[in-house]
């Protein structure tokens, strides 16, 4: 069996990677950013942020492409908007701004060859990679004030999360030519990513004593915002070791847009070694 599957990927490496179409894309995109996490466990759609970028893409072939970009958005989550009356009650909310640069490997349904009246368009899937720099905010009496550096989960002084971190990108997408250069992509991709702490929120409430020795009243107001809900919680819910968030499941946060691309061609560098001898 271990025989027949190698000679299967040596067969189909040349029909994937083959002489066909080739060449560079690059372009940007506008749409909209969603977070989902631990102030927004109901995939809530109702708060998107701007978010757009750029777009750069080899195409291996017309069913293969390496495509790479920088993106910036906006995420944010608040229970106020919650369905769960115990996320009512604790009444967090934050907005962060996203910078991330990816790249990924990005697979045509149909063969997709610029310029053709057949092959003019295709649905694909991607999967890869991304590093981003996040830091959530929250509002106070009208001022927006970064939580990290309050360590608002009890997180000593130089030990805080990070602000860059890194995840798996994944999604779809379709595009469709304009012309020969110009195409339209229209494509949602989600992160799975490998930190809890985009919206600062992840496990326990500290002890307020402590967090107010350490990092001063401030710190303490924004760790436990609680509300009174009858029949939820009698008074706040900022005790020591009680659940604040779940860390379970990482955050993560969705991309939506659409893209207007340029097609260069197959751009070769010039080659000096095969000039015949006279």
């Amino acid at each position: 069996m271990k025989k027949q599957a190698l000679l299967v990927v040596i067969f189909a490496l040349p029909l994937l990677l083959g002489a066909q179409q080739r060449g560079w894309e690059g372009g940007g995109w506008i749409g909209a950013s969603y977070y989902f996490g631990d102030l927004n466990t109901n995939y809530d759609l109702s708060m998107p942020g701007l978010a757009g970028g750029v777009i750069g893409r080899f195409n291996f072939n017309n069913r293969l492409a390496f495509k790479f970009g920088g993106n910036i958005g906006t995420i944010m989550g608040n229970d106020a908007v919650s369905k769960n009356p115990f996320e009512r009650a604790r009444n967090l909310s934050f907005k962060s701004s996203i910078v991330e640069g990816l790249a990924q490997l990005e697979f045509n349904f149909l063969p997709y060859t610029h310029g053709s009246s057949d092959e003019f368009f295709t649905p694909y899937l991607f999967a890869g990679l991304n590093v981003f720099h996040f830091n959530p905010k929250t509002e106070l009496n009208g001022e927006w004030i970064e939580l990290r550096p309050l360590g608002t989960e009890g997180q000593f002084k130089g030990e805080e999360y990070y602000a860059v971190n890194a995840g798996l990108v994944y999604g779809g997408g379709f595009k469709i030519d304009l012309s020969y250069e110009w195409s339209i992509n229209i494509e949602i991709s989600a992160r799975a990513l490998f930190t809890d702490y985009l919206d600062d929120v992840s496990g326990f409430y500290a002890n307020q004593d402590q967090l107010r020795r350490s990092r001063g009243e401030l710190a303490a107001t924004l760790a436990d915002r609680s509300i009174i809900i009858p029949g939820v919680n009698e008074g706040p819910l900022g005790q020591s070791g009680r659940q604040r968030g779940s860390n379970s499941s990482n955050d993560s946060y969705v991309m939506i847009g659409v893209g207007i691309v340029y097609y260069f061609g197959d751009l070769k560098c010039p080659t000096y070694g095969n000039r015949r001898r006279k």
